[in-house]
């Protein structure tokens, strides 16, 4: 049974959206298809790369009204994220869903934006002060708060542990020792004190 809040020309419209989406899919973005359900969309974002968002993935949904397309859909952070463009209930505040829409947009352009926005925050039009603030202010304290709150709510465990195995290959990496080398030169070390330990023995008794 297909949705009847939406005229059956919109009907038609975003089930073929759908299709096309799923059939061509857009890189970084995963469509959650419904097909009973067509006014919320629903899809998974991936964080990109070089942002604070880049080990997470985030849940958003598309709610559309009955005056869809004359009016933009709705857009919603389902994944709880530190962001200056999606307030506390995540709501998300960009102006393709605003003063910019055409009844032309696409829903997968709608999806390429919103991911968009994770690389290029726009701090004039926050919905989040603190982190619009930060933005501008503290860029350093904004990643590594927007960054926190990717490894707590977005973060899935496969992507969490190659984050946490990389880092610690840049940290043996900049320490120019493998953890093999890291035991043999411990080993060598606690050799050469027990060699000094005998020398000093051994002259001790020569004294004697």
């Amino acid at each position: 049974m297909m949705d009847e809040n939406l005229p059956p020309l919109v009907v038609k419209r975003v089930a073929k959206e759908l299709r096309n989406l799923a059939r061509s899919p857009i890189a970084g973005i995963k469509l959650n298809i419904n097909s009973e359900v067509l006014t919320d969309i629903n899809a998974e974002i991936k964080g990109p790369v070089n942002t604070p968002y880049e080990t997470g993935v985030f849940k958003v949904k598309l709610v559309l009204s009955k005056s869809f397309p004359s009016q933009p859909p709705k857009g919603f952070f389902i994944t709880p994220i530190f962001h200056p463009n999606v307030g506390p209930g995540g709501e998300i505040c960009v102006n393709t869903l605003g003063r910019d829409w055409s009844p032309d947009d696409g829903l997968g352009r709608i999806l390429v934006v919103i991911r968009c926005l994770l690389i290029i925050p726009n701090p004039e039009s926050a919905l989040n002060e603190e982190a619009g603030m930060l933005l501008q202010e503290n860029y350093n304290q904004f990643y590594q708060r927007a960054q926190l709150f990717t490894q707590i709510h977005a973060c899935r465990k496969s992507a969490c542990l190659e984050d946490i195995s990389e880092n610690n290959e840049n940290l043996m990496n900049s320490n120019n020792s493998s953890p093999c080398k890291i035991k043999s030169m411990a080993h060598s070390s606690k050799k050469k004190k027990r060699n000094k330990k005998k020398k000093k023995s051994s002259k001790s008794l020569l004294r004697l």
